[in-house]
């Protein structure tokens, strides 16, 4: 009976042994599990004097604007790190070089205290200028750091009063920085000079711009923009093409960035392994004034200058972005390897063209945007049929396609002539 006690006091005390060290350890891998990057938005508020004009729902334009704030703050999500900054709020004067500069972060980017942030709001009165291009690089400048997505929320009712810093340009500007900073542009005011400024600032960065009249309107947006920035996005990889293949970049499967001028090629290289299928696609936006006819060209050839595949488009004036795509696949190796036991691959090189052309008055500089896709899956039974003019096995059907036209064509003409004859005849 001792000895069974003994035991039993034993296995009981390695149990609680265990049971602790691993209630201890649980927690522990727990802490060390990599947190995903906080996104980063920073809502741009334009307190100029014309904010207190009094056409939104009765009330004057700042009113409306602090109301949305408020509904906005109280509904931000958690993971969201959150910042304001004024334009306009400060400099009540006539010199235009000082209210040009009038531009402050009100609430710095991080974790939201509520109550602090409103009363921060609560403070803005009407002012000054509306320097909006300045507003940007400055929250531009409050947003860098970190891997999460960035935002930047644009609430205005007029056009940057502050030339000649073109805003349009200083969004072209942050976008050619390669960190995928989004712009989103709301306009409290429905002109149409207003809405092309901020409809260039919104399309430069791959944001968007919309039109509020009312106040839920503008509250129910800018909530739905600040959620937009919580949810997981593929963050584009910024590049550089080259003017030739061999000095290309080597890309992998993903989604990249880069920058092409009027009349410029761009050069990649994607290595393809045997039983691999390369598929890739490019985008171009027209962010300036473009003239009306143009298209893209992506090519994909062998290190030695063969072509073996190519995709094309062409677009009008009425179209902002035009892409193109193609699709390569390499067929499985009959022998042979690198060396090492692994079938060896093949250098892909993507070259990618377009005949966009503009104005002598129109920026060539930063580049148009450009985004390249680039994927890696398992190739078809037989690459060869689908690497073809991309008819895959489809080959005998044309053929039969085009020998009943042909048959169909000789049929009708002759009982078209046999008709005629006949009709003379009688």
């Amino acid at each position: 009976m001792i000895t069974r006690k003994r035991l039993t006091t034993g296995v009981g005390i390695t149990l609680a042994t265990l049971a602790a060290g691993l209630g201890t350890a649980i927690p522990a891998a727990a802490d060390e599990a990599p947190a995903a990057p906080s996104p980063k938005v920073e809502l741009v508020l334009d307190v100029s004097g014309s904010m207190r004009t009094r056409d939104i729902d009765g009330q004057s334009r700042m009113a409306a604007a602090k109301q949305a704030f408020n509904d906005v703050l109280d509904a931000v999500p958690e993971q969201v790190q959150l910042g304001i900054r004024t334009l306009g709020a400060d400099y009540p004067g006539e010199d235009r070089k000082v209210g040009c500069k009038d531009t402050r972060q009100l609430y710095p980017v991080g974790p939201l205290d509520r109550t602090e942030a409103k009363t921060a709001v609560a403070t803005l009165a009407p002012t000054g200028f509306t320097p909006i291009g300045p507003a940007l690089l400055g929250a531009a400048d409050d947003l860098e750091g970190g891997d999460g997505s960035r935002r930047i929320v644009l609430i205005t009712d007029g056009e940057d009063t502050c030339g000649p810093l073109d805003p349009c340009e200083v969004a072209r500007e942050i976008a050619a920085r390669g960190t995928h900073l989004v712009v989103d542009t709301l306009g409290l005011v429905p002109n149409a000079k207003i809405r092309q400024q901020l409809t260039c600032i919104a399309e430069a960065t791959g944001g968007t711009y919309t039109a509020v009249q009312h106040k839920e309107e503008l509250s129910g947006r800018v909530k739905q923009l600040v959620d937009r920035a919580a949810e997981p996005v593929v963050t584009p990889v910024a590049t550089e093409g080259a003017e030739s293949c061999s000095r290309a970049p080597e890309l992998k499967p993903g989604l990249f960035t880069d920058r092409s001028e009027i009349g410029e090629h761009r050069w990649y290289r994607v290595d393809v392994l045997p039983g691999q299928e390369l598929r890739a696609s490019a985008s171009v936006a027209a962010d300036r004034a473009v003239d009306n006819d143009y298209g893209v060209l992506l090519r994909a050839v062998t290190a030695h200058g063969r072509e073996i595949v190519r995709g094309s488009e062409a677009g009008t004036g009425r179209t902002d972005v035009i892409s193109s795509g193609l699709r390569y696949p390499k067929p499985e190796a009959a022998d042979g390897d690198d060396g090492d036991g692994k079938p060896a691959a093949e250098t892909v090189c993507l070259q990618l063209a377009h005949s966009f052309s503009a104005p002598a008055s129109v920026k060539r500089s930063p580049g148009l945007p450009v985004e390249l896709t680039v994927d890696l899956v398992d190739g078809p039974d037989n690459a060869s049929d689908v690497a073809a003019f991309g008819l895959g096995r489809g080959w005998w059907l044309l053929g039969v396609l085009v020998l009943t036209g042909l048959v169909a064509g000789l049929l009708t003409g002759w009982l078209s002539r046999w008709r005629v004859a006949v009709w003379r005849t009688n």
